[in-house]
């Protein structure tokens, strides 16, 4: 029986071309950063490093905790106390990154119709962001915290996808079974392979599949329009 669905975010519920949206996320914080005396340069690569490690995390401490402890240690001093100043960022000048997010109003919707349905649904984003980014990504496509059973941020998460650990982590918080569980997601690695690894089945949504290494695979690919007779299928096999 399935008890759990699970949706990643970006290039799934919220469709986007992921290298646009980087690029443009990238260049707006950037610009912030500056504005506070940050070398332009230095803060890119101290960016790029230290979400690597969020990438590396093995369970220790938070992606939040390793985030800004990776980021001190490329300015010389400790500079957490910034977190105030780019979560405001990130409620305000953040949100022009929509615009190079296209809009899903079946994303309420889908996300509704699996609430009614079952007893999980939650948000398996790759926690890389702070919290108020997430959701504010998921406002983009009317969304909100109050939609899901429980949304994984760089705050609540020690893991990140592709790690296997990532899922494995929700299966234990939610005492649940790899076969009681199924991912939507758009990432063949990160969502799929990953996933894959602990025992979960994964389908892939849209049209922005991510495939970095070509990888031949046999994962049901859905348009956005059959997610909820699929999980209407999936609600009568429980049955």
């Amino acid at each position: 029986m399935i008890k759990a669905i699970l949706f990643d975010l970006d290039g799934t519920l919220l469709p986007m071309d992921e290298n646009k949206f980087i690029d443009l996320y990238i260049s707006l914080l950037t610009k912030e950063a500056v504005s506070i005396g940050y070398d332009k340069d230095n803060f890119v690569k101290s960016l790029w490093s230290s979400t690597k490690k969020m990438y590396e995390n093995n369970g220790i401490i938070t992606n939040e905790d390793v985030f800004w402890k990776t980021f001190s240690e490329f300015q010389n001093k400790d500079v957490s106390q910034d977190k105030i100043f780019f979560n405001k960022f990130y409620e305000t000048k953040f949100l022009q990154t929509k615009s190079v997010c296209e809009d899903n109003p079946l994303a309420k919707e889908i996300i509704k119709y699996a609430k009614n349905n079952f007893e999980y649904v939650i948000l398996a984003t790759n926690p890389l962001f702070p919290k108020v980014a997430t959701l504010k990504r998921m406002s983009f496509v009317n969304l909100d915290e109050n939609d899901f059973s429980y949304i994984t941020t760089y705050e609540n998460s020690s893991y990140s996808k592709p790690n296997p650990n990532y899922f494995k982590n929700l299966l234990e918080k939610f005492n649940l079974k790899p076969d009681e569980v199924i991912l939507f997601g758009n990432n063949v690695i990160e969502d799929a392979i990953c996933a894959e690894r602990v025992g979960i089945k994964t389908i892939l949504v849209g049209n922005y599949i991510i495939n970095s290494q070509n990888i031949k695979h046999n994962y049901l690919h859905i348009d956005m329009e059959e997610v909820i007779d699929l999980l209407e299928n999936i609600k009568n096999s429980n049955k």
